[in-house]
């Protein structure tokens, strides 16, 4: 497998063609953003974490029976992954109230939910990835009634996979995004999973462990990401 041209650069990862039309590159960037790009800055190390911690999530889910693109991992910050027909919208699990749910609800901040919460929001940043619901997806043909029901079955089933994992830690997964695609027809979690998009808190002290450390200026942003991969067992 040869890495060819770059075909697409996004706030964090960039993505290569290989020689292979069915496979591409992954590449885990040092770059980390807040705001829809507001604010960018370089963070040391961060690309070689988010590859690593990605690449076990990723093993750990597969193992359960979850399909992903994930293929190989290819050095410190590249992954082989599948070339998925990405599905534009992003699904959101939360356990706990946290982020934009809080603004727009007006609830307190950790509130915990008496089950799951199942969201969707349009992937455009120029619109701030505005929430939707099914009827838009399949009104825009985004998805249809079939895949939307697949990806909503998958996201509980990471939801009740990575829960346990984490708090076996110590951790407390309090919400996450996932991206899903189509790879030969069948519904495939893509993109990432490491504490760029999830919330994770200590379980006794409820110190924030993911991005809203960059977010808040909080500080150790990768000191953080470092020690809950350490927690789960990932070998960086």
């Amino acid at each position: 497998m040869k890495k060819l041209a770059e075909l697409y650069r996004g706030k964090a990862k960039t993505v290569y063609t290989t020689d292979n039309p069915d496979l591409l590159v992954l590449e885990f960037r040092n770059d980390t953003s807040a705001f829809d790009g507001q604010r960018i800055e370089q963070l040391d190390r961060k690309g070689m974490v988010n590859n690593k911690f990605n690449y076990f999530i990723m093993s750990q889910l597969r193992a359960a029976g979850i399909p992903t693109q994930v293929e190989k991992l290819l050095s410190d910050t590249e992954v082989l992954v599948k070339k998925l027909d990405m599905v534009p919208v992003e699904c959101v699990v939360r356990n706990r109230a946290a982020g934009s749910l809080v603004r727009r609800l007006g609830v307190e901040e950790g509130y915990i939910f008496n089950s799951p919460t199942f969201e969707l929001f349009l992937k455009n940043d120029a619109l701030h990835d505005p929430m939707v619901n099914d009827y838009h997806c399949k009104a825009f043909g985004w998805a249809t009634d079939e895949q939307l029901a697949k990806m909503k079955e998958l996201s509980f089933k990471i939801n009740t996979v990575l829960s346990e994992l984490f708090a076996k830690a110590g951790l407390i997964l309090v919400d996450f995004k996932l991206e899903f695609g189509l790879y030969k027809g069948e519904i495939t979690l893509g993109d990432e999973f490491s504490p760029d998009n999830c919330r994770l808190w200590e379980k006794e002290t409820l110190k924030k462990m993911d991005k809203d450390r960059f977010r808040q200026s909080l500080g150790g942003v990768i000191e953080a990401y470092e020690e809950v991969a350490k927690r789960i067992g990932v070998p960086l």
